[in-house]
C-alpha cells in the first residue's frame, strides 16, 4: 500500500459516499481518477486489506436482540466448542481471549426469537463450564475507524460516530417491506465497479435516485448508521485487538464511559452488567498494531480516567467474523434444528 491508499481506506471506513458513482467521488480530494480509485480497491480486495463494502445497520433499531457473550470452556474441547457456536447464523463474531472466559461471542436473534433461550441451548451444546451474557446496558460508541496513516496519537480525541441517543430515533418508526429489500441487498458486499448501486436498484425494481433517498430514509429513521468498508484488521496492520474492561463505579459510570468514548482509538465502548466473578462493568476495544500499541491507549484512557481497576483482554485466536445478516430464513432453520422443548441446566 502507498500514502493513497492509506488515505483513500482511511475515508471509506467511515465516510462511503452514497451517489451513482461513488469511486469517482472518493478519489477527487485525492487527486484520483474514477479508474485509479476502482482499480485500486480491487487490489485491496484481492489482497484481503477490504473485507467488503456494505451498509452497517443498527441491529437494536431493527428489532433484533444481541449480546457479546462470554463463555468458559474446557481448553481441550474449545476447538470443538467454538465450531458448535459458529453454526448460529446470528454469531458473528467468535475469538478465543486469555482469560479463564475464553471464548467470547457476539449473537443476534430476530424480534420473535428468545435471546436468553437461543444462548441456553448453545451453552449447552458447546458443553460450556460457565456462560455469561454481557448485555449491552449502555451504548457509549460503536465504530471502527482504524488509522491506517498512522498519525493517530494513543490520546487523540474525536466525537463519537454512533451513541445511544442516536438509535433513539428509530423507536418512532416501523421497517417496511421496502426497508427490509433495501436492506436485504446493502448488507452484501457491493460491487467494485464505476457504478455498483445501479444493478441494486434494478433488482428492487427502484431507479438509482429511489434508491439513494430510500437509504437516506434508513439513515435517518435510525436503522442504518452508514456505508463503509470494513477491513481485515490484521491483513491491514492491526495485528492486536485489546478489550479493555473496566471496574468503574456505579455513580460515575455514565461520566466515565462518555470519557473513555471520546478516545479516537475506542471503536466500541459499552457498559455492560457484573457478575460475582466479573466485576468490570465498562468495555472498551481498541485496535492497534501490537499489544504494546493497545496498551498505549489503555494506559492513556487510565490517565485521562482515573480509573486503574482494569484488565485487557487479547484474542489469541479468531474463529469466525462476518457481517450479520437481516430477515433471513437462517434463524428460524437453526432454531428448528437446535430448540427442543426440554429441560435445562441455566446458563447464567
Amino acid at each position: 500500500m502507498d500514502d493513497l491508499d492509506r488515505q483513500l481506506l482511511n475515508r471509506i471506513q467511515s465516510d462511503f459516499p452514497l451517489v451513482a458513482r461513488p469511486f469517482a467521488e472518493l478519489g477527487r480530494p485525492l487527486g484520483l481518477s474514477e479508474e485509479d480509485v476502482v482499480a485500486r480497491m480491487r487490489a485491496l480486495k484481492a489482497g484481503r486489506i477490504v473485507r467488503q463494502v456494505s451498509a452497517i445497520f443498527d441491529t437494536k433499531s431493527l428489532g433484533y436482540k444481541s449480546s457479546l457473550v462470554a463463555m468458559r470452556v474446557d481448553p481441550d474441547r474449545i476447538t470443538e466448542a467454538a465450531r458448535i457456536i459458529n453454526e448460529h447464523p446470528g454469531v458473528t463474531h467468535n475469538y478465543e481471549r486469555n482469560h479463564q472466559y475464553n471464548l467470547w461471542f457476539t449473537i443476534a436473534v430476530p424480534p420473535t426469537s428468545d435471546l436468553e433461550a437461543v444462548v441456553q441451548r448453545i451453552h449447552e451444546l458447546a458443553r460450556a463450564e460457565v456462560t455469561r451474557v454481557m448485555y449491552t446496558l449502555r451504548l457509549f460508541k460503536i465504530g471502527v475507524n482504524l488509522d491506517m496513516t498512522g498519525r493517530r496519537p494513543p490520546d487523540a480525541v474525536a466525537t463519537p460516530e454512533y451513541r445511544e441517543q442516536d438509535r433513539v430515533r428509530a423507536r418512532d418508526f416501523t421497517v417496511t417491506e421496502l426497508d427490509k429489500q433495501v436492506i436485504r441487498e446493502l448488507q452484501e458486499d457491493l460491487p467494485i465497479e464505476p457504478r455498483p448501486f445501479k444493478a441494486i436498484a434494478e433488482r428492487i425494481g427502484l431507479t438509482e435516485d429511489e434508491l439513494f433517498a430510500a437509504m437516506q430514509s434508513l439513515v435517518e429513521r435510525g436503522f442504518m448508521r452508514r456505508m463503509a468498508a470494513i477491513l481485515y484488521h490484521r491483513r491491514a496492520g492491526f495485528r492486536a485487538n485489546g478489550m479493555g474492561v473496566w471496574a468503574v463505579p456505579e455513580d460515575d459510570v455514565v461520566e466515565i464511559g462518555e470519557q473513555m468514548a471520546s478516545f479516537a482509538n475506542v471503536s466500541h465502548c459499552y457498559r455492560r452488567p457484573t457478575y460475582p466473578d466479573w466485576p468490570y462493568n465498562v468495555f472498551t476495544m481498541v485496535h492497534g498494531q501490537s499489544v504494546e500499541q493497545c496498551e498505549e491507549i489503555l494506559a492513556a484512557i487510565s490517565k485521562k480516567t482515573g480509573v486503574t481497576e482494569y484488565i485487557s483482554l487479547y484474542s489469541t485466536r479468531e474463529y469466525k467474523k462476518t457481517r450479520l445478516l437481516f430477515y433471513t430464513d437462517a434463524y428460524q432453520n437453526w432454531e428448528a434444528k437446535w430448540m427442543p422443548q426440554v429441560e435445562s441446566v441455566p446458563a447464567t
